[in-house]
């Protein structure tokens, strides 16, 4: 799905999403990531759901923002509070939602200026042979 372009491109905003991949700002991704308003976009070393650890949600509240949006992929998935504990502790909130969801509501959230952060799970056992175009490697 592309969505439609804002005057929000000088932050880091969904352009297009599938089951292998993100765009951000157009430029396609075809692994985890962990993308902030103002921040380009890094790898997320969380390559499925099954594999996250406390310490993937450490990484994440370095950053201090004030909800984190998690993409679990193609069907909504809830994480186990205790993974989120140190979060939860500091008052950052933790919501989960399939990934096309997420990435809308990261969208509109960084639209209204929140401080956010979308941490997106992007199965690497899906195929991914295709280029940054969406055309077939």
């Amino acid at each position: 799905m592309k969505l439609h372009a804002s005057d929000t491109q000088k932050y880091q905003t969904v352009t297009g999403y599938d089951e292998t991949g993100v765009e951000i700002n157009a430029q396609r991704y075809h692994y985890s990531l962990i993308v902030l308003p103002e921040i380009p976009p890094r790898a997320w070393d969380a390559p499925t759901f099954e594999s996250i650890t406390a310490e993937h949600f450490d990484t994440i509240g370095a950053d201090s923002p004030d909800v984190v949006i998690l993409g679990t992929g193609v069907k909504q998935r809830f994480i186990h509070p205790r993974l989120t504990a140190a979060l939860t502790m500091r008052r950052i909130g933790v919501e989960c939602m399939d990934s096309q969801a997420a990435c809308r509501t990261y969208n509109i959230l960084m639209g209204e200026g929140r401080k956010v952060t979308l941490a997106l799970i992007i199965d690497s056992s899906i195929d991914n042979s295709i280029d940054h175009e969406g055309n077939p490697a």
